[in-house]
This record gives C-alpha cells, sequence and structure tokens, in this order.
C-alpha cells in the first residue's frame, strides 16, 4: 500500500521584492500629477488656440512629456534599487503594482513616437479627430495603466489609513486621463438640460445630453466601486468627480454655467462618500446589496447635483419627465454596475480564503500498521516536478 502525504506548497518563484514604500507611491503620484497636468495644457490648447499650433513641438507637448519621462524615470528607478535582491532587476525587480505601469510607460513612448510622425505629415487634429486619433488613444491607454501604479501598490499592500490617499490620488489621476479624449460625452459639459426638449432641433440635443450623462456614469461609478468593494475609502467619490471636473473645465477655461453644474456635482460627491462611509459603519461590509446600493446612490446624487448645479447657474428646461428620468436611469445603471462588481452569493473573501490556503503545522497522519508514519508537509518518496 503506498503512503499518502500532503504536497508541500510550492515555493514562490523569483526572488522577494520589497514592495513599494508610501513615500515611493507618493512621489510616483506626484509625477503623474505632472504628466497630467501637461495633458490637461495640451487639451486646452487644442481646444482655444489650435489655430496657432503648428507641428509637435509646443510649450504644451513639452509639459507633456516631461511629466511622462519624469514618471517613466522613476518607475523604472524603484525597479533599478532592488538590484540587491533582483540582479535581473529589469524583470523581476519591479515592486508590487508597477510591473504593468513600466511596460506601459514603453507603450506610452511608442505612441509618443507616433503622435510626433502624425503630427509632422497630417497636422494638427481638432475636436473629434484629436479625440479619436490613434496614437491618442494609445497615449491615453498606456497612460493610465502607468499612472494607476501607486493604486495597484496600494491594492498589493492590502494597507489603510494613509496609504490609501496615494491610492485613491492614483485612481484619480487614471480616470482623468480619458476625460481629454471623452469630452465629446462628458455631462460636465453639456449644456443640454438648459434648452427646452419640444422645441425644434432640440430633441436630438436632449439624446445626446441623456447620453452624456450615462457615459459618465459609467466613468466614474465603476473605478469608485473598484476602491468600496474593498473598503470604504473617505473622499473616493470627491476625488473622482473632482479630477474630472477640474480637467474638463481647464480645457474650456471654466464657462460659468458649466462650473455651477460642477460645483453641484462635487458637492453631491462629497454627501455620496459620508453617507456610502456611515452605511459601511451600520450595516457592515457584508451587508446585502452593498455594491448595488453605492452604485445607485453615487450615481443618482452626481447626475441629481449637477442639475441641480445647472438649475442654479443657468436655469433648466428640460421636462420634468426628463429631468427626473436621468436621474432614475443614472442610478439603476449604478445599481447594475455594482451589481457586476459584487462577489457572487456564497463566494469566499479573497483575504479569508489567502489565509485559509497558509499551509498548517505538520501534524501526524494516520498510517497502517508497520509503516512509519508520514508527516504532513514532509518530501514525497519520489521527486515531484515542478508546480504549474
Amino acid at each position: 500500500m503506498t503512503n499518502s502525504a500532503v504536497r508541500p506548497a510550492a515555493p514562490p518563484s523569483g526572488p522577494r521584492v520589497p514592495p513599494a514604500s508610501r513615500r515611493e507611491d507618493l512621489v510616483t503620484v506626484l509625477l503623474g500629477a505632472c504628466l497630467v497636468a501637461g495633458g490637461m495644457s495640451d487639451g486646452w490648447a487644442h481646444n482655444t488656440i489650435a489655430d496657432t499650433i503648428e507641428g509637435f513641438f509646443t510649450p504644451w507637448h513639452g509639459l507633456l512629456y516631461a511629466g511622462f519621462a519624469g514618471t517613466l524615470a522613476w518607475t523604472f528607478w524603484l525597479a533599478y534599487r532592488r538590484r540587491g535582491v533582483a540582479p535581473r532587476w529589469w524583470r523581476d525587480g519591479w515592486p508590487a503594482g508597477y510591473r504593468v505601469g513600466a511596460i506601459a510607460s514603453l507603450g506610452f513612448l511608442v505612441a509618443g513616437l507616433a503622435d510626433m510622425s502624425w503630427h509632422e505629415i497630417l497636422g494638427v487634429e481638432v475636436g473629434l479627430d484629436a479625440e479619436f486619433s490613434p496614437s491618442h488613444l494609445l497615449l491615453d491607454v498606456s497612460a493610465v495603466l502607468l499612472l494607476t501604479s501607486p493604486l495597484r501598490s496600494w491594492w498589493a499592500s492590502g494597507e489603510g489609513g494613509a496609504r490609501a490617499a496615494t491610492g485613491v490620488a492614483s485612481l484619480a489621476l487614471g480616470v482623468m486621463a480619458p476625460a481629454l479624449l471623452l469630452t465629446y460625452a462628458s455631462s460636465f459639459l453639456t449644456l443640454s438640460p438648459t434648452r427646452a426638449v419640444g422645441v425644434p432641433g432640440m430633441q436630438q440635443s436632449a439624446v445626446v445630453g441623456v447620453d452624456a450623462y450615462l457615459i459618465s456614469t459609467v466613468v466614474l461609478v465603476a473605478p469608485f466601486l473598484l476602491v468600496h468593494r474593498r473598503r470604504a475609502v473617505a473622499g473616493t467619490a470627491t476625488a473622482l468627480v473632482g479630477g474630472v471636473a477640474l480637467f474638463d473645465m481647464v480645457m474650456y477655461e471654466f464657462p460659468t454655467p458649466l462650473v455651477w453644474g460642477a460645483l453641484g456635482a462635487l458637492c453631491a460627491a462629497g454627501l455620496a462618500d459620508a453617507l456610502l462611509l456611515r452605511l459601511d459603519a451600520t450595516r457592515g461590509r457584508d451587508a446585502a446589496l452593498r455594491l448595488p446600493v453605492a452604485g445607485a446612490l453615487l450615481a443618482g446624487l452626481i447626475v441629481a447635483g449637477h442639475l441641480t448645479g445647472l438649475a442654479l447657474g443657468h436655469g433648466l428646461r428640460w421636462s420634468p419627465e426628463v429631468t427626473s428620468g436621468i436621474v432614475v436611469l443614472a442610478a439603476l445603471l449604478g445599481a447594475l454596475l455594482g451589481a457586476l462588481a459584487a462577489r457572487p452569493a456564497g463566494a469566499p473573501d479573497p483575504a479569508v480564503a489567502t489565509r485559509a490556503s497558509t499551509p498548517a503545522a505538520p501534524t501526524q497522519a494516520s498510517a497502517p500498521a508497520g509503516t512509519a508514519p508520514v508527516v504532513a508537509g514532509s518530501a514525497p518518496s519520489t521527486p515531484a516536478g515542478p508546480v504549474g
């Protein structure tokens, strides 16, 4: 009869690289903010003084690529400084959460070269041409992955408190990056609710406005739920709404009616943060429908707050049916996103599953008479091949 034994857990592959410290994540966030500020200035130039821009080499691109160069250099330095424990630092030296950002930085570099060629050969893009330029799309995707490295580092650390601040800031920067390419579909840039639906020619404007509210709901609520499904973090919704609204307002030089709408949405996001923290404190993180409730509450409040701000700054002319209907529709969409983000019923919490998978202390296993007992975790009688 063959003895059975518990197979030992496979040792971790590669060297144990120290995670990024809170200070290292903070430096990444600050450099990423410089990159986003450069993108903001370039967006402003494309929307306000495009007729004066000639070619690729402009002060606005200089700010953008200077921020990128600093972020790229710092990201690679984090791996290089760990070469003591990972001699092949370019492969094994990345702190948790930074490997994807390092790969994305190379994508950003390739996209930047493509953007330079595009500008020099085809000229400067304006409006939808700039938002759908292939080089700009690749730049944007790469920037999101690079800017969110501290977010992934925070998730890997499992810490809260001050560490959460760098994670939320990183998330806000990552959501601000696509704002440059979504100006055509941003609720912060629509005045559609200030125009009557029934007036000839205004029906299509109302449809575009409704679409903008729904797209902005996805852009803001989905990343919020990525954080909230782990734990409620104060200021997450406020940071997301404030970041995207600031990006849009800067690009169009703070137009007065739109500023009122943005301020209304920002106040609503702050209220949502407070309410969701309170709900978690009273109902707990395992409460039924926690994420659908969070998504519906956040989405409905942001849209209602934006409409309230527009009403105060310019007046609403949408019918009561459309005005109330878009708030309800946004809330339903937020609830759907929350349901998709929630763990299936009965699924274990990943943190609990990780603790449960930790090998227990060796124990003796029973064995047939005349044979030696086998200790759990001991090596099997025949060599085992590599796991996985």
